[in-house]
């Protein structure tokens, strides 16, 4: 009867305490497909509820990373995003592993590459619509990334469309060398053109805007938004403190700190960005 009773709390244990010092939980025992533990708060919440609240802790409002794939979904009315560009993709260059780690996330992730770009409509209102991917290779940008976005400010250029860009990118890709660094002026340029024909191009920070992209696109929009807690900055905190030799604020390069310097115009929490951007483009005429 003992043994019973001892299999029945077994199977019924979600959680293992590690020691009465450790506030914390072994993960191994929570199936993947019905739980998920917040980085953040340590809050355990329902897969179904996180994925409803759109990959936001519902406690501490953690904003999750999500793919690009994910975004889409998110923010694209459905049916109506069409990719471009979708089999452009990097060949190798004299780099050593550089091939088998295209491949790798290739494979991981389904992608050919860290920025889907297509043409869509957010509430009805038709955009050209690019989503870095920081699953794959923390979205870095290398010649294809930087290729692909300025395809598509130039055909938003040529159909007068609204532009929105979701940046998620750890900077150039160092396999690259300065072919990915020429990636910052050519993105640049395509804008600048797109900007003196009258055009709006609407940027959106996600966790993490970093490197060559926060010193490039991402910065450029005539509007910026950035998620909650968002990460933004180009050289990283530690790189920084160890020039000046100075201790930097505790919520340093975070959205809330960016925005308060006047880097960026509003944080919009998840839910609420699509009416946001459609709002933002009708306010604006673009037709």
């Amino acid at each position: 009867m003992k043994n019973i009773f001892k299999r029945r709390r077994e199977r019924i244990t979600l959680f293992n305490v590690r020691s009465k010092r450790e506030n914390n939980y072994s993960a191994k025992e929570i199936p993947d497909d019905l739980f998920r533990i917040c980085k953040r708060c340590k809050s355990t919440v329902q897969t179904e509820v996180f994925k409803s609240n759109l990959y936001v802790c519902p406690e501490c409002g953690s904003h999750v990373r999500i793919g690009s794939r994910e975004r889409i979904r998110q923010i694209v009315d459905e049916g109506t995003f069409k990719e471009t560009d979708a089999d452009v993709t990097t060949t190798d260059v004299d780099f050593e592993g550089y091939s088998e780690k295209l491949d790798k996330y290739k494979n991981d992730t389904g992608l050919n590459e860290a920025v889907i770009c297509g043409i869509g409509k957010i509430n009805g209102e038709e955009t050209a619509i690019a989503v870095m991917d920081s699953y794959f290779m923390m979205g870095s940008m290398g010649s294809v990334v930087g290729d692909k976005i300025t395809r598509l400010i130039e055909m938003a250029d040529e159909n007068a469309l609204p532009l929105v860009i979701f940046c998620a990118s750890g900077g150039a890709r160092m396999q690259e060398g300065i072919v990915s660094l020429i990636q910052m002026a050519k993105t640049s340029a395509a804008l600048k053109r797109f900007g003196d024909h009258g055009n709006l191009y609407i940027s959106v920070l996600t966790n993490p805007t970093t490197g060559g992209v926060s010193a490039s696109f991402a910065m450029l929009g005539d509007i910026i938004i950035a998620e909650p807690r968002a990460l933004i900055g180009f050289a990283g905190r530690r790189v920084i403190e160890k020039t000046i030799n100075e201790e930097l604020p505790k919520e340093f390069q975070r959205a809330e700190f960016v925005k308060e310097k006047g880097f960026v115009d509003m944080i919009v929490e998840r839910k609420k960005l699509k009416k946001t951007l459609s709002d933002l483009i009708r306010l604006h005429g673009v037709k």
